[in-house]
């Protein structure tokens, strides 16, 4: 009945939490014909969606407009429609705690509401990105349980009386090639049944759905896909530092690797890494490892090499201002880009804000710049109160040091250069339009 119901499109969809992942999904389901309704916590969030605003720059109001205005999609506070629904899908975080161990208290939290509400019928797929086991070890128990508890008579049987998958996100903000409906879904199922009825739900959306064994199975294809990237990153992180110490530039060697046409994928340093995703991934596998006796060192090697990348930043701004008889105790520095890459205003895990937090720590002065983040939000970790200045010829002379942490195409990096006293660029900004000066140190 669920599957004929998605078939034909009568089948009621719930989003539980509508940021980077759970909006544009919810978007997808309501322009393809489903009725959508988005459940977040975040009061201010609602009557910007309902009004047809977004509030996440890559994510067209035109967009979300065409949803609401089709009447197929609207955003409430409070959980108490869930049991109207027949799909719900979670898009919560998945962050660390303070000893960088998985912080699983928004998916519990949520699966408590679920559990609440959940009746036979429905189909539940969680989405954030977490350690392989969550969704049979965790969610599974707790809504047999609630079924139990709530008078529904002999335990339910998942795969026959209710649903339950896991999807991973894919999502990449601002990418114009691969929007959500372009971009493959991994599905697993708790059994068989769960997964034709997730893959009914996501097939109607996207391009192409992947199955896979089972939900532990793609809780793990989510982690391979993030680990792959954070691993590469701290390899040329890693030749970074060293090929600086022989007066050898890593983007000159990464471009002249990459003509290589089989056996070379090209991956580029930075100042560290940002998002929601490689930061933070990795650690959910190395912490559910070592419940199986397992160190995995490789994975761990590559987070200490990302997390030392913005005290090397610093540590290059350090030298740079001293070969310029400046020391950095006192210089005034402007960082240009807040958010963790180009184009997009998402702050998440930015390493911008750890360079910030070191240039303070080391008694600097400074600032910063972002078209898309004219004033910095306060994260779980930091609240530093600072408001993006203007770009001017007068207030870029103001500085010993800007340092180009983000390089958004809107910036003019001639205009830059012209009016900058030293510029410590972490992301070839300047070398990639071929523009050379000795005021660039590269880092």
């Amino acid at each position: 009945m669920l599957i004929d119901k998605i078939r034909d499109k009568s089948a009621k969809i719930g989003v539980i939490g509508l940021g980077y992942v759970g909006l544009p999904i919810a978007i997808e389901f309501a322009v393809k014909g489903f009725d959508v309704t988005g459940f977040d916590i975040d009061e201010r969030k609602i009557p910007l969606i309902n009004s047809g605003t977004s509030y996440i720059k890559h994510i067209d109001s035109i967009r979300i407009k065409e949803a609401v205005d089709t009447g197929r999609f609207r955003a409430v506070v409070g959980f108490g429609e869930l049991g109207n629904v027949d799909a719900i899908i979670i898009c919560v975080p998945t962050p660390l705690n303070g000893h960088r161990e998985p912080d699983m208290s928004f998916i519990v939290n949520t699966a408590c509401t679920v559990a609440e509400h959940i009746r036979k019928g429905q189909l539940i797929s969680l989405e954030s990105t977490t350690y392989p086991g969550t969704t049979s070890q965790v969610l599974l128990p707790m809504f047999e349980n609630a079924l139990i508890k709530r008078g529904a008579g002999a335990k339910l049987e998942v795969g026959k009386d209710f649903f339950l998958a896991f999807s991973p996100e894919r999502e990449d903000p601002n990418n114009p090639d691969y929007t959500t409906s372009q971009i493959p879904k991994v599905v697993g199922g708790i059994t068989p049944k769960c997964l034709e009825a997730a893959e009914a739900l996501y097939g109607s959306i996207v391009v192409k759905t992947v199955p896979v064994s089972s939900a532990m199975a793609a809780e793990a294809t989510k982690l391979l896909e993030n680990i792959y990237r954070s691993v590469n990153i701290a390899l040329v992180n890693e030749l970074k530092t060293v090929f600086d110490r022989m007066g050898i530039d890593i983007w000159e060697i990464i471009e002249a690797a990459s003509t290589k046409p089989f056996g070379f994928h090209p991956f580029y340093p930075g100042p560290g890494l940002g998002g929601h995703c490689i930061p933070i991934d990795p650690f959910y596998l190395t912490w559910k490892a070592r419940e199986y006796d397992v160190n995995t060192r490789f994975i761990e090697l590559a987070g200490e090499i990302n997390t030392q990348m913005p005290y090397y930043v610093v540590e290059k701004t350090a030298e740079a201002l001293n070969n310029a008889g400046k020391s950095l105790n006192g210089s005034k520095v402007l960082i240009l880009g807040a958010s963790y890459k180009k184009n997009i205003d998402d702050m998440r895990e930015s390493p911008s804000l750890k360079l910030i937090n070191i240039f303070l720590d080391k008694k600097a002065e400074v600032d910063y710049n972002d078209p898309f983040v004219p004033i910095l939000p306060k994260t779980r970790r930091y609240d530093f109160g600072l408001a993006s200045v203007k770009l001017t010829q007068q207030k870029l002379n103001e500085y010993d040091v800007v340092v180009i942490s983000t390089d958004h195409d809107r910036y003019d990096y001639n205009f830059i250069l012209e009016n900058s006293k030293l510029i410590v660029d972490t992301r070839n900004a300047f070398g990639r339009r071929r523009i050379v000066s000795s005021k660039i140190v590269k880092a």
